[in-house]
Formats: structure tokens, C-alpha cells, sequence
């Protein structure tokens, strides 16, 4: 029996496909018009977002003081100098014990490259010294010739330093007007939206602030693992400079990708002038042992199970994050993955059916039993 096409409800499912599909396109026509308000407004927004992530960080300790009767404003001055303070020790901590050492590293370096200059000179690869001296020579003739470009470069470097320092301090001072007043903006905020909104915008953000809690608590745990577990490589091998090395690698896990690499480069270098150069390459396959481990085990577990994301989308995340904007796509793909999730349970909640209640039965001893 051949069975035929309905032209009705052939004709309802392309009016249906044409309304979803238009629909659809007003939905990305929208999302693309935001994005591009949000990069026009990047140098205001960047500065608010590390705020914010600050401000998720130092929140318990205001917290706490507010819950044992310390003012508002005082308890966000006390943490933000709290802050500040870690912040200077950190730098401290790294940048003594390197300077104190800074004679024997330096010394390193300088034997390094003479051991380099042996080992060229020697079999298999016999360079002389005037070939080395010829390829100096040309290395000069090249640096000469690109000093334009160098200029501009190091002049964009310095705009980019100067940048990272104003955002920093726009951010540390964002930081204290929040720990101060954050408390009341969910219901100065709900005072000012009509009708539902009223209700769902406040709520959402609350779920986005805890969301954004766990996000900096799984970013300190996976840093806080990295960082014991390469301090410990390294103290094995018997590196200098242990501890400088551990703190480092703490604080560059809040940077994703470039971080992990600039931390791992100090180390495997620090090692090749202090120890040689076997020394070395166990500390590189450590660190990339340790960097494999956290990327593709530790971080997506900790911040699944904290994030409600599943491991596969908090990689994904990060990798079409880092594609679409680079280092900081990367640091942002996993809160807004987050956010997304938190804005998306929110309207299935709201747009879902309750569920029945069960039917209840009169048994016959005149007992109510739900069936």
C-alpha cells in the first residue's frame, strides 16, 4: 500500500521551519549587535569583569567581618588593604629570593651559553667561531634593519603595561565599591525593573554570583595542585628557587594557557643555568606532565563538578573561547559557559509545566493512600 505526502501538513511544517528559522535569525541578529556594544565598551567592561572576579575572590573575608558587626565601608577598606598587601607579598616572595641569587643565575646563563658554544664547535656539527661570529654579525645587520618596527613595538608594549595598570587599579577600586555596597545592589536592582523582571533578574544574578564563586574556587584548587605538585618535581631534581617557583605557578593558573607556559619557561630555565641541561629536560617533561594532568583531568573535573558543566563543555569552552578571542576568551569561556547554564535552567524552570500531584484513594478502612 503506497502511502502519500499530506500537502497540509507538509505546508504547516515549512510555515513552521520558515517562523523558527526567521525567529532564530533575530536571536543571533541580537546576540551579534550586543557583542559588538560590548566591545565597543571593552575598555569600561574588562575592568569591571576583573572586579567582579576580585571581588568574588575577597568577598568571604568582608563577609565574615560584617557578620561579627564590622561596618560595610570599614570592612571593605581592611580587606582591599588585605588584599593589596597578599598581592605586594607575592611579588616579594618571588623577586627576593631571585635577586638574591640573580649573581649565580646570571653567572649560569653565561656558562650555559659557553657550554653551548663547545658543543657547537664539536662533532657532529663542527661550528667555528667565525661562523658564529658571521651569524651575530647578521642577527646585528638584521636588528638594525627592523629597528622601526621594533620601535613601534616596544612602544606597543609599554601602551599594553600601561593599559594592564590602569585596569588594575580600576579594577581594585571596583573591587572595594562592591565588597562595600554589593550587598544592597540585587535590591536596588529589583526597585528599578517592572513587573516580573523584577523578580527574575535579581534571581538570575544571584546564581550568577555564586556561579562565578565557584568558578574562582575551582581556579585556586587547580593552581594550589599545580603548584604542589611542580614544587615538589622540582624540589626532587633539587632546582633553586623552590618556592618562588611554586608561588608563581599558583598565581599564573588564574591565566590560562600563556600562564602555564611562562611559569614552566622560568622553571625549565632556571633549572638549565643551575643545574644543566639533563636537570632541565626532567623538569620540562614534569611540567608538561603536571600541565597534561590539569588541563585534561583535574580542571574539568574540579570545575564540572563545581560549575554544574560537564568536563567535554568546560573543554570545548575553553578551546572555542581561546579561538574566538585568544588569552582572554580562554579566561572568560568558562564563567560564561557557566552563566549561560545558569540563564538557560532558569528559563526552563519558568517556561516548564509543574509536575501533577498523585491522586489520593480512599481505602476501606477510610485511610487516604496516594496511588
Amino acid at each position: 500500500m503506497s502511502v502519500t505526502l499530506s500537502s497540509t501538513k507538509t505546508r504547516a511544517a515549512l510555515r513552521t521551519s520558515a517562523r523558527v528559522s526567521g525567529e532564530l535569525i533575530l536571536v543571533l541578529a541580537m546576540a551579534a549587535v550586543a557583542l559588538w556594544v560590548l566591545g565597543r565598551m571593552w575598555s569600561v567592561v574588562w575592568p569591571l569583569i576583573v572586579g567582579l572576579l576580585l571581588t568574588t575572590l575577597t568577598w568571604p573575608s568582608a563577609r565574615f567581618l560584617r557578620r561579627r558587626g564590622c561596618p560595610p565601608a570599614l570592612a571593605a577598606s581592611l580587606v582591599t588593604v588585605l588584599f593589596l598587601l597578599v598581592a605586594v607579598g607575592v611579588v616579594a616572595l618571588i623577586a627576593v629570593p631571585v635577586a638574591s641569587q640573580s649573581g649565580e643565575l646570571a653567572d649560569g646563563v653565561v656558562e650555559g651559553i659557553q657550554r653551548l658554544r663547545e658543543w657547537a664547535s664539536g662533532p657532529p656539527l663542527n661550528i667555528g667561531d667565525d661562523q658564529i661570529t658571521g651569524a651575530f654579525d647578521s642577527a646585528t645587520a638584521r636588528i638594525q634593519d627592523s629597528v622601526g618596527s621594533m620601535v613601534t613595538t616596544v612602544f606597543t608594549g609599554v601602551s599594553t603595561v600601561v593599559d594592564g595598570v590602569v585596569t588594575a587599579v580600576l579594577a581594585v577600586f571596583l573591587m572595594f565599591f562592591m565588597l562595600k555596597d554589593g550587598a544592597r545592589f540585587l535590591p536596588w536592582l529589583g526597585r528599578q525593573l517592572p513587573g516580573r523582571l523584577a523578580t527574575d533578574v535579581p534571581t538570575v544574578a544571584a546564581r550568577g554570583w555564586t556561579t562565578l564563586c565557584e568558578f574562582v574556587r575551582s581556579q585556586a584548587y587547580v593552581g594550589l595542585l599545580d603548584a604542589v605538585l611542580i614544587g615538589l618535581g622540582l624540589w626532587i631534581v633539587g632546582v633553586p628557587l623552590v618556592l618562588p617557583l611554586a608561588v608563581l605557578t599558583f598565581v599564573s593558573a588564574f591565566v590560562p594557557i600563556v600562564g602555564a607556559l611562562f611559569a614552566g619557561f622560568v622553571a625549565v630555565l632556571i633549572a638549565l643555568v643551575s643545574n644543566g641541561v639533563t636537570d632541565a629536560l626532567i623538569v620540562l617533561a614534569i611540567i608538561l606532565v603536571v600541565q597534561q594532568l590539569e588541563g585534561n583531568v583535574f580542571q574539568p573535573m574540579i570545575q564540572s563538578r563545581g560549575l554544574g558543566l560537564h568536563a567535554a563543555v568546560v573543554l570545548l569552552a575553553v578551546t572555542l573561547g581561546g579561538s574566538l578571542a585568544g588569552i582572554v576568551g580562554s579566561l572568560l569561556a568558562v564563567p560564561v559557559a557557566a552563566l549561560i547554564a545558569v540563564v538557560w535552567n532558569y528559563v526552563r524552570e519558568q517556561l516548564s509545566d509543574p509536575l501533577p500531584e498523585p491522586e489520593s484513594q480512599t481505602t476501606p478502612s477510610g485511610t487516604v493512600a496516594a496511588s
